[in-house]
């Protein structure tokens, strides 16, 4: 079973993550081979995406869908892992091109330097005129380097964007994906768990506590093939063996990472009468009916003449916005 373990160093100001997608990341993939699937090396970074962002959607707690985006100007011109509260997620890329098996991050994605990186923060229940929340970096560090690999990406978009100090470890295949996270957390304010034993310059200043460096660094030591065929009790023993783990019980049941899509007929429905009445009526003329395809899991969705025709009648008999109840 796919698992999500968290657990904080005691008495440190660091907190660490470990995830494991199986059989959810094995859906995935058998999903998109029913349409010819992707090169092992979109594959992995896919996975790795995967894996990253159900850590990420862990470690902030939010109420509403965290999307995570690779876009540029390679072959691959876009990946996306969407995770939901529930840890339910979804992946998918579109390739334009061919992919070595070995391709690195810049090579598939950012070429020309204008590859870039995504994280919107969707709520379920917006207000009135909210907005998604999203963060944009380019893939490349702070000398204008290109990052070759995504976990360094979204180390550099933690420091930047967040002010924390982030060790990621991620790899995937074609089993499984996988991630370790490692973060400092202040060392002062409410989420303080250093105590006494830390000061607070320097607790708080990025990169200069000791203890995170320590745990990242005995992170960091953690190989790609140890991270997949490993499993999670083995990892954190050999890694922090020497370190006070306070272990929380791994999430499971409803809140196991699973695949799980959110297309359904009233979405495309509802996409399609953004189109238009016009626009929905060209399709129709032409090939006698829409077809509409979810790039997540395949899904085909197909509306005839009447089934159309309804989506802009039930469109007309809404009530003036004044008028709605709530």
């Amino acid at each position: 079973m796919s698992e999500l373990h968290k657990f904080l160093f005691e008495g440190l100001p660091v907190r660490g993550m470990l995830v494991r997608l199986t059989e959810s990341w094995r859906e995935v993939l058998c999903r998109h081979a029913q349409s010819g699937g992707y090169p092992a090396a979109v594959t992995e970074l896919l996975g790795e995406m995967s894996a990253a962002a159900v850590l990420m959607q862990g470690n902030i707690k939010f109420n509403g869908a965290l999307v995570l985006q690779v876009f540029g100007d390679g072959p691959l011109k876009l990946a996306v892992a969407e995770v939901q509260p529930d840890f339910g997620f979804r992946a998918t890329a579109k390739v334009s091109g061919e992919v070595a098996d070995d391709a690195p991050l810049s090579h598939m994605v950012n070429v020309n330097g204008q590859g870039r990186c995504a994280i919107t923060l969707d709520p379920k229940d917006r207000l009135p005129g909210q907005q998604p929340y999203q963060g944009v970096v380019p893939l490349s560090g702070d000398r204008h380097e290109k990052l070759e690999s995504l976990q360094e990406v979204l180390e550099h978009y933690m420091l930047r964007s967040e002010q924390l100090d982030t060790k990621l470890v991620l790899a995937a295949n074609g089993e499984i994906a996988a991630g370790l996270l490692i973060q400092r957390l202040p060392a002062t304010g409410q989420d303080n768990l250093a105590g006494s034993s830390a000061t607070q310059a320097e607790g708080d200043a990025i990169g200069v506590n000791e203890d995170y460096h320590r745990i990242a660094t005995l992170a960091a030591s953690l190989k790609p093939e140890e991270l997949l065929t490993l499993d999670a009790e083995t990892i954190l023993h050999r890694l922090f063996w020497q370190e006070n783990l306070l272990r929380f019980e791994p999430e499971g049941g409803p809140l196991a990472p699973k695949f799980a899509c959110t297309c359904s007929r009233e979405r495309v429905g509802n996409m399609l009468r953004s189109l238009g009445a016009e626009e929905v009526e060209a399709i129709l003329a032409e090939r006698g009916e829409v077809e509409v395809g979810c790039d997540f899991c395949g899904a085909q969705y197909r509306f005839d003449p009447v089934d159309a025709a309804q989506l802009f009648l039930q469109q007309e008999r809404q009530p003036p916005a004044g008028e709605q109840l709530h």
